[in-house]
Parts: C-alpha cells; sequence; structure tokens
C-alpha cells in the first residue's frame, strides 16, 4: 500500500495562532487530508493547542473530508495523560508524539525513558500508540551510545515507536536510510523536508557546535540556519529513497511534510511542497 502524505501543522503555526478553524479549513482545502497537531502547551492545552474543543474541531474536520493522524504533544506527564487520551479519542486520532526533549547526561537519558515507558503503557492501555521523534542532537553519545540508541533499546517495543524526522536524522551526521533499516517495524510515520547547504552551516551540526556540547534550546538553536530549510522537491535529499525505504518496511503509515522554516508564506510552502511531493511514486493522498 502506498504511503499517505500528510501535513505538521507546525508548518503554519502562524496561521494556525491567527484562526486555527480557518487554517486547518485551507490546509484541508490545499489537498492535505491527514493531519498532525502541534501543541507545545499541553499542561494548560489538552488538544491542538489552541483553545480549539474536541468535538468543535471533529466537527471541522468531518467537514472538510480531513482528519488528525497524529499529535505532537508537549510537555506531558503520567499526571496529564487521562485528558489528553479524551481529546484524541474523540478526534480518532491513535498516534501521540514525544516531540522534542533535552539531555544533560546519561543519568537523564535514563530517567525520561523510564518516564517515557511509563506513559507509553498509559497510552497503549487506551488504545493509543506513543511514538519518539527525533532532532539532530539524539545522535550525541553518553557513555559510548547516542542517546537515540539508548531510546530505542530500553524503551519497551508495546509501549514507543518512532516518527523518524529524516531532516534532523541527516543533520545529526547519520543516513536517514540506515536509521530507518535500525527501527524495523517500530518506524510507524516519517517527517519530511527539505535541505539547501548554507555557508557555516555544516550539513552535520555537531561539526559547527561539538560532539560534547551540553546541548539545550540555545545550543539547538545556534546549529542551523534558517536557508537551510527548504520545500520538497528543491533541496538536496533523496525524498524518493525515503519514500522506497518506507514502503518497503511496510509498518510506516504517513510521510509528513513538517516544514520548519520557510522563505515563503507558510500555506504557500505547503502548496510547493505538494507539488513536488505529487512527482514521486509510491505515495498516496486519499
Amino acid at each position: 500500500m502506498d504511503l499517505k502524505v500528510g501535513v505538521q501543522l507546525y508548518s503554519v503555526r502562524d496561521e494556525m495562532m491567527k484562526d486555527p478553524i480557518k487554517t486547518i479549513e485551507s490546509v484541508a482545502q490545499a489537498g492535505y487530508k491527514y493531519l498532525e497537531a502541534a501543541n507545545h502547551n499541553a499542561l494548560e492545552d489538552f488538544g491542538v493547542g489552541f483553545g480549539v474543543d474536541a468535538k468543535t474541531l471533529k466537527g471541522v474536520l468531518d467537514e472538510n473530508g480531513s482528519s488528525i493522524v497524529s499529535a505532537h504533544i508537549f510537555p506531558f506527564t503520567p499526571d496529564n495523560t487521562k485528558e489528553l487520551i479524551e481529546y484524541n479519542h474523540i478526534l480518532g486520532n491513535n498516534y501521540i508524539v514525544y516531540p522534542m526533549d533535552f539531555y544533560a547526561d546519561y543519568d537523564e537519558v535514563q530517567r525520561k525513558i523510564e518516564m517515557m515507558n511509563t506513559v507509553g503503557k498509559i497510552f497503549k492501555e487506551e488504545g493509543i500508540a506513543l511514538l519518539y521523534h527525533n532532532h539532530f542532537h539524539e545522535f550525541q553519545k553518553f557513555g559510548g551510545k547516542t542517546v537515540f540508541e539508548m531510546i530505542y533499546e530500553n524503551t519497551d517495543p508495546d509501549y514507543m515507536g518512532f516518527e523518524l524526522d529524516t531532516f534532523w536524522t541527516m543533520r545529526g551526521g547519520q543516513d536517514p536510510l540506515e536509521i530507518m533499516d535500525y527501527l524495523g517495524q517500530r518506524l510507524k510515520l516519517v517527517h519530511q523536508k527539505d535541505y539547501l547547504s548554507v555557508e557555516g552551516y555544516p550539513q552535520n551540526i555537531f561539526e559547527r557546535v561539538g560532539y560534547d556540547a551540553r546541548i539545550d534550546m540555545d545550543v539547538f538553536n545556534t546549529g542551523y540556519s534558517e536557508q537551510n530549510f527548504t520545500e520538497i522537491g528543491t533541496g538536496t535529499m533523496d525524498i524518493q529513497a525515503i519514500i522506497d525505504k518506507a514502503n518497503a518496511l511496510g509498518s510506516v503509515d504517513y510521510i509528513i511534510l513538517e516544514q520548519d522554516y520557510s522563505q515563503h508564506p507558510q500555506l504557500e510552502s505547503i502548496r510547493l511542497s505538494m507539488d513536488s511531493f505529487k512527482k514521486f511514486h509510491g505515495i498516496s493522498w486519499n
């Protein structure tokens, strides 16, 4: 079965801030029917992050023939899972994604892995799969292993899958195709954008920030240029190979556009990526 194409609503976050309902309608009308939410305010808002109640959102989605197929939720703890589950059950969404975190040392990685297992078990019992979404810094090593390896090896496969961001994987000095093979059947979703080289910002971000740096949000933000991000098909990534690999694995449901930055207005940006996506084979919009 062909990989379904979706879009992460973080790609249109400025528009969502202005009017989330109108933006969701515009995204669906542009042709993206499979939507991934981005909520970075989950301690106060258990939904998509813009104060939209679940029944209202479900109505808008149904009217436009679209659906929420995954949701980035941050932060969350065992204490707010009940409300997150209730909201996502109304939407019919079965994927909740741990979108980003930072790790000072080996011990902190292990503490957070314990929390991932705890929360993943709660979600599993309610029919929702927890996935981990990476950036570049999970390929930093503590004690001879990358954070990514530690998460993979120490989370229960029943309680934690993965959403691989191929762009950030590459920016961490890794081959996305090799990491996809490494994850195997635990890989459920793929995030895709495209890459442009910018002088002074090496493809492997560790060459800029250092392999032993203590990476927090401030350090993270020094590692890239906004101009490194470009629309699908306008950069240097072998996206067809990524699509082919995902289809070969057979466990991946969606390839999801996430446009972190663009030189174009956000709605125009996702339309440009759609035009290029349609040139690839092995994908579906329905």
